[in-house]
């Protein structure tokens, strides 16, 4: 049967069918998927069928796997899978996964095993569109702009209220990252721009604080705009796979008390590469033993 791929929205995301994630993939198949994920930027699949084991094989089929995280440990018995528990945080901000490195993943897989019945959803966002919507002068100005991120900036987790989410909130910032990276990232397989910003952005290099949270929320504003959106539901069993490098996501915090429960497993990915050329640059921090870097071909 060959890959079917049905798109949900007309800027982003699509679902994938005809493919049987447990057993080997064929070239075609890859080829399909691959190309899939570069124009949707998001693929769901229903009844994926998979364990922790079968989520890092289909995530090795783009790529080397990043650890789990760079100092949140990873779930018992695993290397490269991260709980995301809502035991033990709610990431509640728009952002990007890791970019407080140097060189965040590529590609981001969630695989469902506690849905809420109700609420529980996961926004993701197309910031290739969200450039493309920018005003001419701001789209500009962007592309000459350079950003730092870091895990130590307010990624607006509620307040710890319990001791599993100070654990969590302590292991989080437990080693300091910083990272600079370009405001506008040029994609390395679409040449597609995208902003490149999100949650763990502090600070635009040459503004004051103050400057650069305005900016940033102007160009942020974009990104947040509900046609670059996906608000996809979940149901137990699914995998969701979207590329890291070209958007942003949100998990909304709309289900009460309820339990929800997804674990992630990341590809590695290569260092950002800004309008002008300029590479991104770690600041504070080696996160070696999280990531390899995946080289880029010229």
């Amino acid at each position: 049967m060959p890959v079917s791929i049905r798109k949900l929205t007309g800027r982003i995301g699509a679902v994938a069918e005809g493919v049987d994630l447990t057993a080997p993939p064929d070239d075609s198949t890859l080829t399909a998927l691959r190309d899939a994920l570069d124009e949707h930027k998001a693929l769901v699949f229903d009844e994926a069928g998979l364990d922790n084991a079968g989520q890092e094989r289909v995530a090795r089929w783009f790529g080397e796997l990043t650890t789990a995280h760079p100092n949140v440990a990873a779930v018992d018995g695993t290397t490269n899978v991260l709980a995301v528990d809502s035991e033990t945080s709610k990431a509640n901000e728009w952002h990007t996964d890791v970019t407080f490195v140097v060189n965040p993943p590529q590609v981001t897989t969630l695989r469902s095993l506690v849905t809420t019945p109700y609420g529980g959803e996961t926004l993701i966002a197309n910031t290739a569109a969200a450039y493309r919507d920018l005003p001419a002068p701001l789209r500009a100005l962007a592309d000459s702009l350079r950003v730092v991120h870091t895990n130590q900036y307010d990624y607006a987790r509620p307040a710890a209220a319990t001791a599993q989410r100070q654990e969590y909130d302590r292991a989080f910032v437990s080693t300091p990252y910083e990272a600079e990276h370009p405001v506008v990232r040029v994609h390395p397989l679409t040449g597609e721009r995208g902003l490149f910003i999100g949650g763990f952005a502090k600070r635009i290099v040459g503004l004051s604080g103050s400057d650069s949270a305005d900016l940033l929320r102007i160009l942020q504003s974009y990104v947040t705009r509900p046609e670059n959106i996906l608000r996809w539901t979940w149901s137990p069993g699914q995998l969701l796979i979207f590329d890291n490098r070209i958007t942003q996501h949100y998990a909304v915090d709309n289900y009460d008390d309820h339990p929800r429960l997804l674990n992630r497993v990341t590809v590695a990915g290569e260092v950002p590469v800004g309008v002008d050329g300029r590479r991104s640059e770690q600041l504070v921090g080696d996160a070696s033993h999280y990531t390899g870097v995946l080289a880029v071909a010229a």
